[in-house]
């Protein structure tokens, strides 16, 4: 198979640079994350700020789903995490200006 101890070891050399490669595809498919629910990402807050913004302005809920930009359980999910981010800041003394700041960074 091998003619001699050289041929040997530049094989041993080529499997060792090849089982890296393999091992580094196989930590970014590790990494990698196909399901699960989405972050909060730009989309998103564009779309919560403004449910926030109409919601904030007095309109109801079913007012703001028949604009038609989000459906109803999305807006109830708007809602409960519009609640929370209020409570967090009823505790913390800031009245909720938590979403602002967000607000800021993502404009």
């Amino acid at each position: 198979m091998f003619n001699d101890l050289w041929d040997a070891l530049r094989k041993i050399e080529e499997l060792e640079k090849e089982n890296a490669e393999l091992k580094a595809e196989i930590q970014e498919y590790q990494a990698k994350k196909y399901g699960g629910r989405k972050k909060h990402d730009e989309l998103w807050m564009n779309s919560y700020h403004d449910f926030e913004a109409k919601y904030e302005a007095g309109m109801t809920i079913m007012e703001i789903v028949n604009i038609g930009d989000i459906s109803r359980r999305t807006a109830y999910r708007y809602k409960a995490y519009y609640e929370e981010i209020r409570k967090i800041g009823e505790r913390k003394g800031t009245d909720g200006q938590h979403t602002e700041e967000k607000r800021t960074d993502n404009a």
